[in-house]
């Protein structure tokens, strides 16, 4: 018979898909709605932005979209906890794209690591560089391009699923790398029964097959998702204190699904093989 507690934690997942779904079909015919008029007024549109969702991880700081795609007024946010993080550093994001996915310069063979240094302390992440060799040489391509620098994790996800999602520059869930990434690893053996582990950090994408670009996600306590989503890294026992502390202070519209309450800028990130 199946609890009270896992009836919750299914309908709060079958919530989130059905969040996603919606988004993805209203950016879907937003996109169709730019192309036309862009067509129209002669505009030539050069590259392309990549949109991650996931079911889980996506989210506006500012405000959520219906499935008509309209703007709809957030809950009101909460008190907040205390902030737990420091001021972001000097400087500013790049606005960076490119067309397709990095050549493959990582030695596939050796051990690489993933430093994200961010205002609320350091997350190392061990990257599973074998296992997911495309994603982990886009860390390394991205990383050197300083595109990760200055950007805010934009979502924190308390309820059903607990994750922290990063990776947007333009910090609301809609920005990307212009290029996309197949999916890898997802029959890693750390899935089990549909459980991303407490530590696992995976690609957000659309929702669709091999749809992951910038955006990724860390997981601080065992979440139950389909193995749909590239684990490509583990973090460290140092950072997941970090990760703690950032949930710790919640998220802003205490509905369990929204930007965390605590300032969490990734200052610099940083790979380096070992």
């Amino acid at each position: 018979m199946v609890s009270q507690e896992q009836r919750r934690r299914q309908l709060a997942r079958e919530k989130f898909l059905r969040q996603q779904q919606r988004r993805t079909e209203a950016r879907r015919r937003a996109r169709l709605r730019n192309s036309v008029i862009a067509s129209v007024l002669g505009v030539v549109v050069i590259g392309s932005v990549a949109l991650y969702t996931t079911g889980v991880l996506k989210d506006d700081d500012k405000k959520k979209t219906d499935a008509s795609g309209q703007a709809t007024p957030s809950a009101a946010p909460t008190s907040k906890a205390p902030d737990p993080c420091a001021k972001p550093a000097a400087g500013s994001v790049k606005k960076l794209s490119w067309k397709k996915e990095p050549a493959m310069t990582i030695d596939t063979s050796a051990k690489y690591t993933l430093k994200l240094a961010t205002t609320c302390g350091d997350i190392g992440v061990a990257l599973k560089t074998s296992a997911a060799p495309h994603t982990v040489n886009s860390f390394d391509f991205l990383a050197g391009k300083g595109y990760f620098d200055h950007t805010k994790c934009h979502r924190l996800t308390t309820q059903g699923i607990y994750v922290l999602q990063c990776g947007d520059p333009q910090g609301t869930g809609a920005g990307g790398p212009g290029y996309t990434l197949p999916d890898e690893n997802l029959k890693d053996k750390s899935l089990k029964n549909n459980t991303y582990p407490a530590g696992t950090v995976a690609m957000a994408n659309t929702g669709q097959a091999h749809t992951g670009g910038s955006q990724f996600f860390l997981v601080y306590k065992d979440s139950q998702l389909p193995p749909s989503y590239t684990p490509f890294g583990t973090v460290d026992a140092a950072g997941m204190k970090v990760l703690n502390k950032i949930a710790a202070a919640g998220e802003n519209t205490g509905a369990g699904d929204g930007a965390p309450n605590a300032t969490v800028v990734i200052d610099k990130a940083t790979v380096v093989k070992s």
